[in-house]
């Protein structure tokens, strides 16, 4: 089928708006790769340095004709999902040395769990880590000795800010290594039930750490479909994984063969060999768009639509709010994982997963097929899935079918014709909504407005029992260069409470949420933000709000409020504490939230 008019329309608008930037970015990687070999300029004392912790595989890395593969990894053992990664660079060097090339852990990453942080002063570095990140996979790169990159990461800033890292160092291929999720555990929405008991005092903290460790359980990904999930999904749609190979479990013996054939693709693509795939060419125009599909069409994760414009402008491509809610319009939603329904990623993938997914998609139009990826030209080879065949690797024909539609469905039977994002604007600014979990009935909100600017402040409120109408609660001064664009997920559980007692509530801030967030209307990363003096500064308690996922507006309905001076906080106390003193910088160069808040591009 011809591609699907919309599709072409904004995929042609992202070419010409970035033209400029992305010429000029591949110019840079042309002369980059025209340079050869990395290792070859390299002086012998360079190399000795590089080489002398290498053992067996000195001479290898000194002949400098076989690839060798730089490993940037995000391991640790705090994160679940990051766990497995302690044995990858065993298995990638065991594959590489089987290959005939060699491979080196170039460097390690920081990898903060959201989870964690939740609620916590910690959350306010949370969105620049993504930034530091980049900068640090730019360091273990810098060395120049590599001929691929590998980069092992899952969760919600980590994704994101190696493939900024990947694009910088984009002459070079890249290919990310997935750990996988873990084993289901408790279902999502009865853990979500106890945290609600908890915020009304129905049950005490034993019952809700009882249900969050049963939730979290083990190694591998949180099984539900929010930032980290979705992470994996973009990197398969757009090219950067092996097909299949996001939602397989770890410590199992797939897990372990599709880590090693990985680690032997790598080898195959570098320029030493006849099938040369850069990282900068494979993060194309087209790419992008195909990853604002998957996000659609999967009900992904609002951090998204802050990472993936600023992964695209590592690549010299310039992603508007409009182009993501323009793709929603025409893309069906396709899956019901948790917070968008009760299955969860396990449930998904046993479906028909992404396999699946991208085969509809193909074959609607809505999904380009012409593109350069990891393991072939055309997107069509991720419509397959991976067997383990005598110990080695077989990409089979995937399923046809969905095996489960109250998880995944075919375009012509989607759960709703429309994305799982909405844009929405006016005289308060630019912002996002999650809509894709979020009851039809709930989407339109018309109430007054109650002003915070401390999310504690909130809960400090509902439990002094301060919520009996309709409410559009404003949290402000939480943009990226007033405390770092916190998530404000630990609201949720209080807002659903209120939305439970019959209420009509919404949220709108200029700070983000949670993946997992759903079921409360959200108008998120609200642009420009307080601290610059954005409408939202403007705001009063009292004021007329309406909230219109529907229309796609964000409204102040009172008379002179344009006129109005914005308010001003004291934001002293978020300058100290917990290392936020050391990112002081970043604050005050970050970008736009429509733009993705980076303070580094």
């Amino acid at each position: 089928m011809s591609l699907n008019a919309t599709i072409a329309a904004v995929t042609q608008r992202i070419i010409d708006r970035s033209r400029p930037t992305r010429e000029a970015y591949l110019a840079r990687m042309t002369q980059a790769a025209e340079d050869g070999p990395v290792r070859a300029h390299l002086t012998c004392g360079n190399q000795a340095h590089a080489y002398a912790a290498m053992g067996e595989d000195k001479a290898s890395l000194a002949g400098g004709r076989a690839p060798n593969l730089g490993i940037i990894t995000a391991y640790n053992d705090m994160l679940s999902a990051h766990k497995p990664f302690e044995r990858f660079p065993d298995l990638i060097r065991a594959a590489a040395r089987e290959a005939g090339g060699t491979a080196q852990v170039a460097g390690g990453v920081p990898a903060m769990c959201d989870g964690v942080t939740q609620g916590q002063p910690g959350m306010e570095l949370s969105l620049f880590s993504r930034d530091t990140i980049a900068l640090a996979a730019s360091v273990g790169l810098s060395h120049n000795c590599f001929d691929a990159a590998l980069y092992l990461g899952v969760c919600d800033k980590i994704v994101p800010g190696l493939v900024m890292a990947a694009a910088t160092f984009g002459h070079i291929p890249s290919v990310f290594v997935p750990a996988g999720p873990m084993a289901s555990g408790l279902p999502n929405d009865e853990k979500s039930k106890v945290r609600q008991q908890f915020a009304t005092g129905e049950v005490g903290r034993d019952k809700l750490m009882e249900a969050e460790m049963a939730s979290y359980h083990g190694i591998g990904t949180c099984t539900f479909y929010g930032t980290a999930n979705t992470n994996q999904m973009l990197m398969e749609i757009m090219g950067l994984h092996l097909p299949g190979a996001s939602f397989v479990n770890p410590e199992t013996d797939l897990r372990d063969a599709l880590t090693k054939a990985a680690a032997k693709r790598a080898m195959e693509i570098t320029a030493l060999g006849n099938d040369f795939r850069p990282a900068g060419h494979i993060l194309d125009e087209k790419a992008f768009v195909n990853g604002l599909v998957g996000l659609m069409a999967t009900g992904g994760s609002t951090n998204l639509v802050l990472h993936l414009p600023a992964m695209a402008r590592a690549a010299g491509i310039i992603i508007d709010l409009q182009d993501f809610s323009d793709i929603s319009e025409v893309t069906p939603l396709m899956a019901k994982v948790y917070p968008n329904g009760l299955a969860d990623v396990n449930h998904f993938h046993a479906a028909g997963g992404l396999g699946y997914m991208i085969g509809e998609l193909l074959g609607a139009g809505l999904l380009h097929e012409d593109v350069k990826t990891i393991a072939g030209d055309g997107l069509g080879l991720y419509t397959k899935e991976p067997k383990l065949i005598n110990d080695e690797v077989v990409f089979v024909d995937g399923t046809k079918e969905s095996l489960n539609d109250k998880i995944l469905r075919p375009v012509v039977d989607a759960f709703q014709k429309s994305g799982g994002l909405k844009e929405l604007k006016g005289n308060i600014g630019r912002g996002v909504m999650k809509v894709s979990a979020v009851a039809p009935e709930r989407r339109i909100v018309e109430a007054k407005a109650r002003v915070f600017h401390d999310q504690k402040d909130v809960k400090v409120a509902f439990q002094a029992g301060e919520f009996t109408e309709d409410t559009v609660v404003i949290v402000r001064f939480q943009g990226p260069r007033a405390n770092g664009m916190p998530e404000l997920h630990s609201l949720t559980p209080t807002l659903a409470v209120l939305q439970d007692r019959g209420l009509k509530v919404a949220l709108v801030t200029d700070g983000r949420m949670s993946g997992a967030s759903g079921k409360v209307p959200a108008c998120i990363h609200v642009s420009p933000e307080a601290l610059t003096g954005g409408a939202i500064a403007k705001v009063r308690d009292g004021d007329m709000v309406r909230v219109d996922a529907e229309a796609g507006t964000l409204e102040v309905l009172e008379e002179g409020f344009d006129a109005r001076e914005p308010a001003t906080a004291d934001m002293s106390a978020n300058a100290f504490g917990i290392g936020r003193e050391l990112f002081e910088i970043f604050r005050q160069n970050a970008g736009n939230a429509t733009e993705g808040a980076a303070s580094i591009l």
